[in-house]
């Protein structure tokens, strides 16, 4: 079991940053999966980040490649996702999951256990 909790979101302009984070209850393992999705109003929630704890490999979804990062500081049992270039379709809630005893990552929404309850990103145009 993990608890995660979003924090970071908030309003900016075409072509601003910002750094979302996401606290767990307990260190990432090595055999976990963390991720960060989206969902926007009207459309399925859709992956937008992973980093496999083993060797933190990465994976990004298409329309964030360049643009976003996902980061981790085990010390703080914490994870990150920072956002560059933003774009008014990158507005959406964000949700930080976690899929445990994961032998490898991805981004398909169906495998992750845990989530937390989302953090809002509008951006203007």
């Amino acid at each position: 079991q993990v608890g995660l909790v979003e924090s970071g979101g908030d309003s900016v302009q075409n072509g601003g940053s910002l750094r979302l984070s996401c606290t767990a209850s307990r260190y990432f393992y090595s055999t976990d999966c963390i991720a960060w999705f989206r969902q926007a109003p009207g459309k399925e929630r859709e992956g937008v980040a992973a980093l496999y704890g083993g060797d933190s490999s990465t994976y990004y979804g298409d329309s964030v490649k360049g643009r976003f990062t996902i980061s981790r500081d085990n010390a703080k049992h914490t994870a990150y996702l920072q956002m560059n270039s933003l774009q008014p379709q990158d507005t959406a809630i964000y949700y930080c999951a976690v899929r445990s005893a994961a032998p490898y990552c991805n981004l398909n929404r169906a495998e992750y256990h845990f989530w937390g309850q989302g953090t809002q990103v509008t951006v203007a145009s």
